[in-house]
């Protein structure tokens, strides 16, 4: 009988989220023979909701999502960004100089022939007349204030490292939207299993009222033949020992259930004080278990996300090494461009004198030596495209492997589910019989207690059945990339689920 025990604690343990919320149980009820409820609260009170609708919820309010969509908006900006260097670059511009120490020009002859100064022929005394500057024979250039202004402009010509960056931006945005599709399967398929475990949550605090119903229907009716000197003590005690075992497991599942509805409210990006329930049982799934899929390689990896993704940064790759390659090649550009200019030594701006400056020419660059950086670069390139390649055929085969365990799983737990269903309808029968033999005092509380253990065994191995089922079925989903989400990455409830290629 202590084995017993041991393994129904062991099967709610299995099946249920641990939880320290027990039941007080009131001896002076059982010696009084009064009812004993457990009373848990009720849990499918709030709005229900189905799966596609929660699905739906969340595509428009999970965080996840959100981000990804701002980061395909953010790489749209950067590509425009880049088509932007096409045009010409024009700036205004206005400087302002003050000088502090005037530059001074010197020349190699004679100052005094500039202001036609000579010495006289007579030899008479003469003044000879040089023209002298406070620099020590120099000429100061140049005045106090200087003002420019005028307008730039440029060009590229021919750049061709700067068209192919253009596609690279272009291929940015591509893979953030594979992302963006990424982010969203990967919250399809947690608000699925949230949901499912909602459902087993579920079943598994109906499967354990209804052990609560039978102990306690079962003590009523030991303690009438205790009274009636038809029952052992033994009988009486144990009896209302499995009632008082039933209570703790019962406010276990309850507390079960308002976990996982927490778990799906955070996944699906809504308040945790939202009243929501979900509708429908596991039961309503076991119809569709058996879901008719190509095995082996019949299945494709084509929309998987992670290989696309990998396609996507490949195709980057490639083009980042003819970029780099295209470093060798000349560039031509056009510049333009028209100042105005005025210096003077004082701020009298009316007055000032503005003189244009103006021109137009051609810039061309040519590369020649550059200490072989241009040559490692290209080198660069080819090794993270080749070490991209490698990710790439490791993460095939994870992939091929993954999805030969969800196909394992999905029909390991179909035959489960099958021999579940056989052994509830072997158990309940057994519990029926053990319970009329009970009652006419042909068998003991132990057998009786021993078949409710068998029958509650097998109803949670068929819920956890379809469960299992539904979860490796819904990342078989995920791994093909065909789950509610079509390629451009928009949701798709007509088609979605569809496994099969198209």
């Amino acid at each position: 009988m202590k084995t017993k025990r041991i393994g129904i604690v062991l099967i709610s343990c299995m099946f249920l989220f641990s939880s320290d919320v027990f039941a007080q149980f009131r001896t002076d009820s059982l010696k009084s023979g009064s009812n004993i409820q457990a009373n848990p609260s009720d849990t499918s009170t709030g709005v229900l909701v189905t799966l596609d609708q929660a699905l739906e919820i969340a595509l428009s309010e999970n965080s996840s999502v959100k981000i990804a969509d701002k980061e395909i908006e953010r790489t749209g900006y950067a590509k425009k960004g880049t088509y932007a260097s096409l045009f010409p670059q024009v700036n205004l511009t206005g400087t302002y100089q003050r000088t502090i120490k005037k530059q001074v020009m010197y020349m190699d002859f004679d100052m005094s022939k500039l202001t036609g100064g000579s010495s006289s022929e007579s030899g008479s005394s003469s003044t000879s007349t040089t023209t002298t500057t406070p620099s020590g024979g120099g000429i100061e250039i140049g005045r106090w204030n200087t003002y420019d202004g005028g307008v730039s402009a440029n060009i590229p010509l021919i750049n061709a490292q700067l068209w192919k960056s253009i596609r690279i931006s272009g291929i940015d945005v591509e893979l953030a939207v594979e992302k963006a599709r990424s982010s969203r399967l990967d919250m399809v398929t947690e608000v699925k299993q949230s949901y499912y475990a909602v459902l087993l949550a579920k079943e598994a605090l109906k499967v354990y009222k209804d052990v609560y119903d039978n102990a306690v229907t079962n003590f009523e009716q030991t303690q009438k033949r205790y009274n009636a000197q038809k029952a052992s003590e033994l009988d009486y005690t144990r009896a209302k020992s499995t009632v008082a075992s039933a209570i703790p497991n019962v406010y276990d599942a309850e507390s079960s259930v308002i976990l996982a509805l927490w778990q799906l409210k955070a996944v699906m990006g809504v308040g945790l004080d939202r009243n929501i329930d979900v509708s429908g049982s596991l039961s309503d799934y076991s119809e569709h278990m058996f879901y008719d899929i190509h095995r082996n390689d019949s299945v494709s990896l084509d929309y998987n996300t992670s290989m696309r993704q990998l396609a996507i940064q490949a195709e980057e790759l490639a083009q980042t090494v003819k970029l780099q390659k295209l470093a060798y090649l000349p560039t031509l550009s056009l510049a333009f461009s028209y100042t105005m200019d005025a210096m003077t030594n004082d701020y009298k701006f009316s007055q000032y004198k503005w003189t244009p400056y103006s021109y137009a020419g051609l810039s061309l660059t040519i590369p020649i030596f550059s200490g072989g950086k241009r040559y490692n670069d290209v080198r660069q390139a080819k090794v993270q495209y080749s070490e991209l390649r490698i990710q790439k055929e490791d993460t095939e085969r994870q992939l091929r492997i993954a999805v030969r365990q969800y196909l394992n799983t999905m029909e390991t737990k179909m035959k489960s589910y099958s021999s579940s269903l056989d052994a509830v309808a072997t158990a309940g029968k057994a519990y029926d019989i053990a319970s009329k033999s009970y009652e006419i005092g042909r068998s003991t509380i132990t057998e009786l207690n021993d078949a409710q253990l068998a029958l509650t065994q097998s109803k949670l191995s068929v819920s956890q059945s379809i469960y299992d089922f539904l979860v490796a079925k819904s990342n078989l989903e995920k791994t093909l990339g065909k789950d509610f989400i079509n390629d451009k990455g928009n949701t798709d409830f007509a088609h979605g689920g569809n496994m099969t290629n198209e």
